[in-house]
């Protein structure tokens, strides 16, 4: 039967695959090794060259071995985002300020044209961050938050210089940290609600975490140094969504219900236990912030939502995300970074 014209014009169309460098150098002829160069996107190439032996990559359905060109570069491409919760285990990944940054990790780790792995860690030993730096998967790995797990991430950082931590720094240590000045960003939440006329304040937060105990340091700092007698109190409260509603609720119930100075401002270790203390003082007829004023910590989008809409301290989440990422690309070239810590900005609501 003769060969219907159309079938023949897309078998004509259709070009056989190649299968290697070694075929795709004989049909550009150039060499396997400026194949491979123009392919990396090497300046050793000239731009038109490259372009051509792209072009014919193309139009073939030829795409490197990336096993192959891991293996040589002894690369894999792949960075670990590391999640330790080491005192709050029953936080899930899902919670805002987690998902907010690891959102803008994964967008610049993409334009950086690596891949990621995301890991929830819950610590059984000291070791857990050895392991996932020891396995060989990755080049590098970006830790969100200290957790209690300061001093196993500072010996794994003593020897592992591909490693980015978000959180509090402290004088002498060995980890490269980004995150905000969170004593002045407790300082300054505090110091906002003594200024609106608060004078008995309380903190809701663990401070078993260094970013959080830095927190509570400053807003204590603003009391101790305010114009007129003021007193804060530490009402601990965990950052779990499973947890924050149930304790939040205890601590107004022992504020409503003291017999000492009527608590009229809440610094709020973060947005999360903040909304959830905005509500539960609705409920209980307390009026925010006219008998209890309330300041938050991150300004995450749901912030503008609250009513009233939440006064609380910015973090540069999407800033920070890009310095990680910067910071790891430098230390995984064998490069030694500093620390970057970023100044928290008040945003003033209706809140406090």
């Amino acid at each position: 039967m003769p060969e219907n014209s159309d079938d023949a014009a897309v078998k004509d169309s259709v070009k056989p695959r190649i299968r290697n460098i070694a075929e795709l150098a004989r049909m550009a002829g150039v060499s396997a090794g400026t194949v491979s160069r123009a392919l990396a996107g090497k300046s050793l190439v000239n731009a038109e060259t490259r372009e051509r032996i792209q072009t014919i990559a193309r139009e073939h359905g030829f795409r490197p071995n990336q096993m192959a060109r891991r293996l040589r570069t002894q690369r894999t491409g792949m960075i670990g985002v590391v999640i330790p919760l080491g005192h709050e285990r029953r936080q899930h990944i899902s919670d805002p300020f987690f998902m907010s940054l690891f959102g803008y990790l994964a967008d610049a780790l993409t334009e950086s044209g690596h891949d990621l792995m995301l890991s929830r860690v819950i610590p059984g030993d000291d070791e857990w961050l050895d392991r996932i730096v020891d396995s060989g998967m990755l080049d590098g790995a970006l830790v969100i938050g200290q957790s209690n797990q300061f001093d196993a991430i500072e010996r794994v950082a003593e020897r592992f210089l591909p490693l980015v931590v978000w959180g509090s720094n402290r004088p002498g240590q060995v980890h490269c940290t980004v995150g905000s000045d969170n004593f002045l960003g407790g300082r300054l939440a505090a110091e906002r609600l003594l200024a609106s006329g608060k004078h008995n304040l309380a903190f809701f937060g663990d401070t078993t975490a260094p970013e959080i105990a830095d927190r509570l340091a400053g807003a204590r700092a603003a009391v101790e140094a305010a114009s007129s007698p003021a007193t804060i109190t530490c009402f601990s409260t965990h950052l779990s969504n499973d947890d924050i509603p149930d304790e939040v609720a205890g601590h107004i119930t022992q504020i409503l219900g003291s017999g000492g100075p009527r608590i009229d401002g809440v610094v709020c270790a973060s947005d999360v236990i903040a909304m959830v203390t905005l509500r539960l003082l609705h409920e209980s007829n307390v009026r925010v912030p006219h008998d209890i004023a309330v300041t938050g910590f991150d300004d995450l989008p749901l912030t503008t939502q609250t009513v009233p809409r939440l006064t609380t301290v910015r973090q540069d989440i999407a800033g920070g995300a890009r310095a990680m990422v910067d910071l790891l690309m430098q230390r995984i070239a064998g490069e030694t970074t500093p620390s970057t810590i970023m100044a928290p900005e008040l945003v003033i609501r209706e809140s406090a």
